[in-house]
């Protein structure tokens, strides 16, 4: 488990969360418990290579922890607030994330106060709503780090200055992550 050095028990114990809890309170379908490393845990390490040591994150939409969890448990040393309007959904991301100094909060990104690093998200929106409803949560200099699929770049079209970046790191399909700048 080479992409959670410090945290190899607590992704173990989160994987096991997600096949449980997470598949009876309908957070992950029923069909995903032999697919949760690699469909959900491992394709959400890449988005935490391009945050900067002690950062700021808010994952907003974070539904299961997907990625918010997952970048804390590779990246320790960022500061992680996960971010859910859902009440079901919070209850179950108090549960998971006991012990590991993450934030949870319900509510959504347009209401949401104060200025992070980075935001993050794993289909949440189209890239152009998630940028509207997102950036006043970015501090100057920070970004807009979301997850996207092969229609990245056609999503990343849409706003001035979005990057892609393609991942590929060790054991882990290829990723792809469009940054916007603020």
């Amino acid at each position: 488990m080479k992409h959670f050095p410090e945290r190899e028990a607590e992704a173990q114990a989160y994987a096991e969360f997600l096949k449980g809890p997470g598949i009876e309170r309908g957070l992950i379908g029923p069909r995903e418990a032999d697919r949760i490393w690699e469909r959900h845990i491992l394709n959400c390490i890449p988005v935490s290579t391009l945050m900067k040591d002690g950062a700021s994150v808010i994952d907003i939409g974070s539904g299961a922890g997907l990625p918010g969890i997952v970048i804390a448990l590779a990246r320790p040393d960022l500061k992680v607030t996960l971010l859910e309007p859902l009440q079901r959904r919070v209850t179950f991301l108090e549960e998971a994330v006991q012990g590991l100094g993450v934030i949870v909060k319900r509510g959504k990104a347009e209401s949401e106060k104060g200025q992070y690093d980075y935001v993050t998200a794993r289909a949440v929106a189209p890239l152009s709503k998630l940028w509207a409803i997102s950036k006043h949560l970015i501090k100057p200099g920070g970004s807009l780090l979301a997850m996207k699929g092969e229609a990245a770049a056609a999503e990343a079209a849409e706003i001035p200055g979005a990057i892609v970046h393609e991942i590929e790191l060790e054991g882990i399909p290829l990723a792809r992550v469009v940054e916007v700048k603020r």
